[in-house]
């Protein structure tokens, strides 16, 4: 599992004066981008490749508040990952100080070819890294059908 610490800022709470949900997500993605630099997923080796890491879908759950100026942090655990490694999941945790189970996030996301804009696998070197990659209990080799798994669709506009 890894973890990340963070402390609540002044840009971070809502008119509630309690964590933002934009600030959860902001967080979990901060987080995300330390572990792939600690994996080897540098910013400039990614770079290299010319592949991005996109969100297909972030459901948080809410369990606890927290406030300016706590202490959280923010564990990953890498719940899932396809063949190719094209497809990844991730499972966040928040907790305060106290170790209280403040929110749950389970993501799902892909990488992104720069030039095509396609969904791609990754490239050798990355594969073998993201084999490494320390695994949840329940990890699971994902499919394309995963990422379709709540059956939402895009729906067009109707006028």
């Amino acid at each position: 599992m890894y973890k990340k610490q963070f402390e609540i800022r002044w840009s971070d709470v809502d008119a509630n004066a309690h964590l933002a949900n934009s600030a959860y997500t902001n967080f979990m993605s901060h987080a995300r981008m330390s572990f792939f630099a600690e994996q080897g997923f540098t910013m400039p080796e990614i770079r290299k490749f010319g592949i991005g890491p996109v969100v297909f879908y972030e459901h948080m759950y809410y369990f606890k508040e927290s406030f300016l100026g706590m202490p959280i942090t923010v564990t990953i655990e890498v719940s899932g990952l396809s063949e190719d490694g094209m497809l990844f999941k991730f499972e966040h945790n928040f907790y305060n100080q106290k170790g209280e189970n403040l929110a749950f996030c389970e993501m799902m996301g892909s990488w992104i070819d720069l030039k095509t804009r396609k969904l791609t696998g990754l490239p050798e070197p990355l594969l073998e890294l993201a084999d490494k990659f320390p695994k949840s209990k329940d990890f699971k080799v994902l499919t394309k059908e995963d990422t379709r798994k709540h059956g939402v669709r895009p729906r067009p506009l109707e006028v």
